[in-house]
């Protein structure tokens, strides 16, 4: 895991470009809000919730064997945020970002109900749906995912 550091400034651009991309890639196909995911969502407005002294950057680390291929955002026990670039996915970044937040004491995530590839993952690294379930901003049905028998 040694591709694997805290985030600085400098990435703020790469870490938006990486959620702006895995949000249209993952997420538009299910909810085809264009306003949101073509609009609102964009990476200069991403990269300023990760300026310097900001929390979002303070919890955020990031895979870079020379380029940052992927990041991950914790916060206390929790996954926030855990995103590969996607020519990179199933290479094992996200498998070593997530143990990597294992090992810092994270053993709980939510997940986006309809999100089958993303649940299926976590769940090959040991985490298991609780069945507990939550809408964010009102229209985004989430699934809780939790680290072996803690549920």
């Amino acid at each position: 895991m040694e591709q694997i550091r805290q985030a600085s400034a400098a990435d703020a651009s790469r870490i938006a470009e990486l959620i702006v991309i895995n949000y249209r890639m993952n997420f538009y196909p299910f909810f085809r809000n264009d306003p949101f995911y073509f609009g609102e969502l964009n990476v200069l407005d991403t990269a300023a919730e990760y300026a310097e002294g900001s929390r979002a950057l303070a919890e955020t680390y990031v895979y870079d064997d020379g380029v940052v291929k992927g990041m991950i955002r914790i916060s206390g026990r929790e996954i926030l945020k855990l995103y590969v670039e996607p020519q990179f996915q199933s290479g094992g970044i996200g498998g070593e970002l997530l143990e990597f937040a294992v090992e810092k004491g994270c053993d709980e995530l939510w997940a986006l109900e309809y999100n089958t590839r993303g649940i299926a993952f976590y769940r090959r690294h040991g985490f298991e749906l609780t069945g507990e379930k939550m809408i964010e901003d009102e229209w985004v049905p989430l699934v809780k995912l939790v680290k072996g028998n803690q549920k």
